[in-house]
């Protein structure tokens, strides 16, 4: 009888399809993938680790870096667990705020991963019709935040200050013509014969599979499973808004792409609600000890100043304890699990990085399958590694 012999090969880290250095080492029966094991940890970033060196004020710059495409929810997603810990109320105003940054930030990633999902599978106009609302959204988030990509606003105890003035008229213009920036995208792919050929019927991940590897975001609801952080456990008045969490049939490559483009539209309608309900009020509480003073009352209050340095300087103490929070961040849950001992820094921290365990799945989406649709099925998880490697 012909023995069977199989080629292996790795595909990365540099290949530019991996969406960073993600090694797969793959075994091939012709172009048949018959086992593949995914190979991380080139980045060695070591946030946890670093996060018990700083102040809690000092690790939040470390999040921007976890998922670089999603900064302003990492912040989040980081504050809520010291908010917790320090069991501080937020003020209403703020926590509106922030739903609007979060929902900006999840359509600013998504926006990214069409425009590379699709370059990966051939399609190149699409890719610059993505940035080009990509960069709108940049320049309304830079107007409040004054970055572009790693901004560290959404602050523990509030925001770092209110909008501008200059803010929302930009904004209402976006979510009033973003609606019909979303049809183009469908336009160029949604009934593409090709893009369904390249994405229907692939990478198929069942329900049942999909929770029991643990995988969240667009890919869980994509195998039909009805979780959202935002319904399930909502945080920031998510339940004062009105927006629907849009599900998946077939629970393939192609079910992946509607379930994102549906949520892009969900999030504008989000940021409307924001916009036309946005209460008056403060930004930050009242928890003196741990928010730094207004640049105000710094100016006009020399003990201000002086506690405003010291907080800059030495943070604050957090009460011990251990909590968990988590967010629906672009890619799925991202969660932080915060030990605290007393101290102006953290014990111990660890992040739930919703890009790690959703590419733990991969195996199981991609094994008997072609290389060609090893492709589509990584651009279809969304992964970066910033958040893969922390």
């Amino acid at each position: 009888m012909a023995e069977t012999q199989y080629m292996t090969i790795n595909m990365g880290p540099q290949h530019p399809a991996t969406h960073g250095v993600l090694r797969l080492l793959l075994e091939l029966d012709g172009e048949i993938i018959v086992k593949a094991v995914p190979h991380m940890g080139y980045l060695h970033r070591g946030v946890e680790k670093l996060s018990e060196t700083m102040t809690y004020n000092q690790a939040l710059t470390l999040t921007d870096r976890l998922d670089y495409t999603n900064g302003l929810s990492n912040n989040l997603a980081y504050c809520l667990a010291v908010e917790k810990l320090l069991d501080i109320e937020i003020p209403k105003r703020a926590q509106y705020l922030r739903v609007m940054f979060a929902e900006f930030q999840r359509i600013a990633a998504h926006l990214l991963w069409i425009a590379t999902h699709a370059l990966d599978i051939g399609a190149m106009t699409v890719f610059f019709y993505a940035f080009r609302e990509r960069e709108t959204i940049l320049g309304i988030l830079e107007l409040a935040t004054g970055a572009r990509l790693t901004p560290s606003f959404i602050r523990i105890g509030g925001l770092a200050k209110d909008i501008p003035d200059t803010f929302e008229e930009p904004a209402r213009e976006f979510v009033a013509d973003f609606p019909q920036r979303v049809d183009e995208y469908e336009t160029l792919l949604t009934d593409n014969i090709i893009w369904k050929k390249r994405t229907r019927n692939v990478g198929a991940l069942s329900r049942e599979d999909a929770v029991n590897y643990g995988v969240t975001g667009p890919v869980l609801r994509a195998s039909g499973v009805y979780y959202d952080v935002r319904k399930a456990y909502p945080y920031s008045s998510y339940d004062e808004f009105d927006f629907e969490i849009p599900l998946g049939e077939n629970s393939d490559v192609y079910d992946r792409y509607l379930v994102r483009l549906r949520e892009m539209r969900q999030s504008n309608r989000i940021i409307k609600q924001v916009l036309e309900k946005l209460p008056e009020g403060p930004v930050r509480a009242k928890a003196l000890s741990v928010v730094a003073p207004d640049k105000e009352d710094v100016q006009s209050d020399i003990a201000a100043l002086i506690r405003h340095f010291k907080i800059m300087a030495e943070g604050f103490k957090v009460p011990r304890g251990e909590v968990y929070a988590s967010v629906e961040s672009p890619k799925g849950e991202l969660g932080f699990y915060v030990i605290s001992d007393g101290t102006n820094k953290p014990f111990r921290m660890r992040i739930r990085p919703p890009s790690f365990i959703n590419l733990g799945a991969l195996p199981k989406i991609i094994e008997g399958q072609m290389i060609a649709d090893a492709v589509a099925a990584i651009g279809s998880i969304d992964i970066v590694l910033g958040e893969i490697d922390r």
